[in-house]
């Protein structure tokens, strides 16, 4: 899903430096939307209206207060939306579907006669499944902060660190079916906002880095969250480091990501690639699940089951290239998730994205997606404003196209 990052951190981290208005509030937006097509989904070929193809839909709100000698006041309030419905959440083209791995008895490592009890986990999990369910307003960003002359301080809900280095080298741009989060998004490789957490962000120079800490509702321990980045941008390459690492509701450690990116100036346009290990002995939100079953040595079986199916141990990877000339931009790059864990749900996608600017806040777009699945792979394209959620079965590819009109405001 896309974030401004750039005009997020000239907003946050310029200082004294930037002149604007002594007192100010912006109210700033996104409408994208257009007709997709993906195959490889149970029941055929999915054809539809969809909201966010190369970025989600929302309308936000920005506030700046200039406090004189290098200290300023801000907020920001973005809600997210669905232009083809006008709801706030969506769910995936597959729906409630799960993976068949955290489906099957078989392939959760279960004797057949439990596939009734898998099955009713499987349902309720695959109800969680898609974007603000809860339908937050505010769910995209809400935060408050102080910019002073050795940085910001933010509180509220905001983009983890790992996840601004992915988006900010990604090729994409996390915009469209191609980028590289499509690949690891059930279950999600990168936690990519948060709530209740506090940052501390510092640019000088070329040099911009971050550290964020969070903790669950109402507790110090679980749901905890740690995380910290840097970026460096100089003439013709740039390159970054982010880190997140959390606990779950019974204060283990749980989803850890470390990712790595880089972009340099090649020919006519920039080289871009990013490197990730993801991992997770702890999953969240499965703690439930014995007593849902009845519990006892059965409960207790199938959620064991079902932790050791939503462990992660995985590398992410994508390299790709941005071509632009005049009102003509194409990308190109290739994706790979990589699970090292004997599932083996390894996934890989590939293809062009084309964008067309008619003026300075409006353009088409159309993108082709082709995502290969092996092992008990399963992924199925999605884009900018929501999950593409699962194929048919494990192992079965997709293929995803789009075409939409994005006009900023």
């Amino acid at each position: 899903m896309k974030i401004a990052l750039f005009p997020l951190a000239a907003l946050l981290l310029a200082g004294s430096h930037v002149a604007m208005a002594q007192n100010s509030v912006t109210v700033y937006g996104i409408l994208d939307g257009g007709v997709s097509t993906v195959s490889g989904i149970r029941g055929g070929t999915v054809k539809q209206l969809v909201s966010g193809i190369m970025d989600g839909s929302r309308i936000g709100f920005r506030g700046n207060e200039d406090l004189g000698g290098g200290y300023r006041a801000l907020f920001t309030l973005e809600n997210r939306l669905e232009l083809d419905t006008g709801v706030l959440s969506n769910r995936p083209i597959s729906g409630s579907q799960l993976p068949d791995r955290f489906s099957q008895a078989a392939l959760l490592g279960l004797p057949a006669q439990l596939q009734p009890a898998v099955a009713a986990v499987a349902a309720s999990l695959g109800g969680t499944v898609g974007v603000n369910l809860g339908g937050a307003f505010f769910d995209r960003q809400t935060f408050l902060g102080l910019v002073t002359p050795v940085g910001a301080v933010l509180a509220g809900r905001q983009y983890t660190p790992a996840y601004e280095v992915v988006a900010t080298f990604d090729t994409l741009a996390t915009q469209s079916s191609l980028a590289l989060g499509q690949v690891a998004s059930l279950p999600s490789a990168i936690d990519i906002r948060l709530s209740n957490t506090i940052a501390y962000r510092i640019q000088k120079g070329g040099f911009t880095a971050s550290a964020m800490a969070g903790a669950g509702e109402g507790s110090t321990s679980t749901g905890r969250f740690l995380g910290a980045m840097a970026i460096y941008r100089g003439k013709g390459f740039s390159a970054g480091l982010g880190y997140n690492t959390r606990n779950n509701e019974r204060a283990a450690k749980a989803l850890t990501s470390t990712v790595f990116g880089v972009s340099v100036d090649v020919g006519p346009g920039k080289l871009n690639g990013v490197y990730g290990l993801v991992k997770d002995d702890n999953p969240a939100g499965l703690g439930t699940i014995s007593a849902a079953v009845g519990g006892g040595n059965t409960g207790a079986l199938v959620q064991n089951a079902f932790v050791n199916a939503f462990k992660q141990d995985g590398r992410l990877m994508q390299v790709g290239y941005r071509l632009e000339r005049g009102p003509n931009t194409v990308y190109v790059a290739y994706n790979r998730f990589d699970d090292q864990r004997t599932a083996n749900a390894d996934t890989s996608s590939y293809g062009v994205t084309y964008s067309y600017a008619l003026s300075k806040r409006t353009d088409i777009n159309a993108a082709v997606t082709r995502m290969v699945n092996s092992g008990l792979g399963q992924a199925a394209p999605g884009a900018a404003g929501y999950l593409g959620g699962v194929t048919a079965s494990a192992g079965t590819d997709a293929t995803g196209m789009a075409l939409g009109v994005r006009h900023r405001f």
